[in-house]
């Protein structure tokens, strides 16, 4: 499936250059959504992380004539959505106050506590599990832009090491570094957490 969508984003790519705008808006229907999704881990602002993500394709557009298929499009066009994401957040446009729902774009593939559990928990269960998640999304609010960027495209974007790395132009080693410290950092967050759901409750 992974290599269907490969040749087929290809085939749409080599479109697009043709001038078939028409297969460049097939790209947009296919990606806005992880597009966005990525770059609201960011910008915590649904609105202008909406606009992030327009000018991500608006830029992708102006520079897809330059594409040469060397990395996959989708990596490439990560690499578009992580750097426009920063120049945002170093532009420091605004700084609101988001509601944890807004925050996640109330996307069906965000966390969700009651997805995780059987009929069989109790309402204690349910609370500990929403008081994991939560304690999940703040850790990964917490971290360093740098780790922030690198967990989220591998846990959540599911990519690779090397698309990582190829998105955020660093070597694997400082990719893998990264990860290696918001795992920590996000763990031991958890960890009261955990022993507390080990303890008195159970």
């Amino acid at each position: 499936m992974v290599e269907q969508d490969t040749q087929s984003d290809a085939v749409l790519v080599q479109q697009v250059q043709a001038g078939q705008q028409k297969a460049f808006d097939l790209l947009v229907a296919k990606y806005q959504r992880r597009i966005y999704r990525l770059v609201l881990r960011f910008i915590r602002d649904p609105a202008l992380a909406e606009d992030v993500a327009q000018e991500t394709f608006l830029r992708a557009y102006r520079a897809i004539g330059q594409f040469r298929g060397e990395s996959q499009f989708y990596t490439w066009l990560y690499r578009i959505a992580v750097n426009t994401a920063k120049k945002a957040i170093s532009d420091d446009i605004r700084d609101p106050t988001v509601s944890e729902g807004d925050a996640l774009g109330h996307d069906e593939e965000t966390f969700s506590p009651t997805e995780l559990l059987t009929n069989h928990e109790t309402p204690e269960s349910i609370l500990v599990s929403k008081e994991i998640v939560q304690t999940v999304n703040a850790a990964m609010e917490s971290l360093p832009e740098d780790l922030r960027m690198a967990i989220t495209l591998r846990e959540i974007e599911g990519l690779s090491y090397e698309d990582i790395a190829e998105a955020m132009q660093c070597p694997i080693g400082t990719v893998r570094s990264r990860i290696f410290r918001a795992r920590e950092a996000i763990a031991e967050r958890l960890r009261p957490v955990i022993e507390h759901k080990g303890g008195k409750r159970w």
